[in-house]
């Protein structure tokens, strides 16, 4: 699809070429993207095909085999560990199904990036996780909590809570209503494009849904053939003849949808 070049300062993650592989299998190949600042980008894919892994290797938890890779229109491969450090306090990060740590209760999970990167006292790390519960509308009484005492809407909201923890410019989130039921996934998505209002931030999200695409994402971009197939609106999905993406929108669970009203 074409798309206006957005000016550089305006691109918060920028992917030139990437290759990523494991073993013999190439996973994603000679990958382009943009993800633009203060935008909702819905990045979507066949089960299987890479969209996570993408994820991890902007975040530099799984090994390119070429290309290159900004945030904020730093190079990765060329920071000194320190200023790579200081960069990661720039993200935050929910993991498919939460990803807490299941001995600590949502207080403790929360504080884990404090204690990682910021040199405070417990009383404010206490106070700090207390406003972030608040944030994502769990109750004051969840901080005491387990992960095993927590329903999975509830483990969603932690988790973003702890992707919070660090006000972040940048959140990936990694199919952040899965195991939602209608309800509880259209209140998180609700969440996240307030928290996205209210505190500018930049949302990568991968996902299947399609509520989440038509209703908060700004802008989607398509996975297929080891590669970005297509990015733009939903409108412009809509028209993108490209056979996974008929398939995908234009499917019969697709057709319950009609841009026009929003949600079918």
């Amino acid at each position: 699809m074409n798309q206006t070049a957005p000016i550089k300062q305006d691109i918060a993650i920028g992917v030139r070429g990437l290759v990523v592989g494991f073993g013999e299998k190439i996973i994603l190949q000679n990958l382009d993207l943009d993800v633009r600042r203060g935008e909702v980008l819905g990045f979507v894919g066949g089960s299987g095909t890479g969209k996570s892994v993408l994820t991890r290797a902007v975040l530099g938890l799984v090994p390119k085999r070429a290309g290159a890779i900004e945030v904020f229109g730093r190079d990765l491969d060329a920071l000194r560990p320190q200023e790579h450090r200081a960069l990661e306090q720039r993200w935050g990060v929910l993991f498919q199904h939460g990803a807490l740590f299941s001995g600590l209760t949502v207080r403790q999970n929360i504080q884990v990036p404090m204690r990682e990167y910021l040199d405070i006292s417990p009383r404010l790390m206490d106070e700090l996780a207390s406003l972030k519960i608040e944030m994502v509308g769990l109750k004051p009484d969840a901080a005491d909590k387990f992960p095993s005492e927590l329903s999975g809407g509830m483990i969603k909201r932690a988790a973003l809570a702890r992707a919070l923890a660090l006000d972040p410019d940048i959140v990936f989130l990694d199919e952040p209503t899965s195991g939602l039921d209608p309800i509880g996934a259209a209140e998180f998505d609700e969440l996240i494009a307030t928290l996205q209002k209210t505190l500018g931030l930049t949302v990568f999200m991968v996902t299947h849904d399609l509520d989440s695409l038509y209703s908060i994402c700004d802008r989607i971009a398509a996975l297929a053939d080891r590669k970005v197939a297509a990015i733009g609106t939903i409108e412009e999905m809509l028209a993108c003849e490209h056979p996974w993406l008929r398939a995908y929108f234009h499917g019969k669970r697709g057709r319950q949808f009609d841009p026009a009203r929003g949600r079918g």
